[in-house]
């Protein structure tokens, strides 16, 4: 666990709560020290602030599938793609489409 990177980046967000790279950064971080709710929870919180985060629905479907929570990852993914479509945003919408097909084979 990288705790320093944690604590830089809790103290970038009590600087700035709203900054939205910083939450997505902790939930990466928290994610990958193996603290998987809290991560959600960052990521959840996040895309209620500012729907249009498409990276977010990303890493929030692949932690809703290591939960083994497959059809909130399924709905995570297809929110995903509907943001992405409407942002015309062809490479976050074909990262997202191969995780659900992933997810449904």
């Amino acid at each position: 666990m990288n705790s320093s990177r944690i604590d830089e980046l809790k103290k970038f967000l009590l600087e700035d709560p709203s900054d939205k790279f910083s939450s997505y950064a902790l939930a990466l971080e928290y994610a990958e020290s193996g603290n998987v709710a809290e991560a959600m929870v960052l990521l959840e919180q996040l895309l209620k602030r500012d729907e249009h985060y498409l990276a977010a629905y990303y890493q929030l479907g692949k932690l809703f599938e290591q939960k083994k929570e497959f059809i909130q990852a399924s709905s995570t993914y297809l929110k995903g793609l509907e943001i992405a479509r409407i942002k015309n945003n062809q490479k976050t919408y074909n990262e997202l489409k191969s995780a659900l097909d992933m997810l449904e084979s």
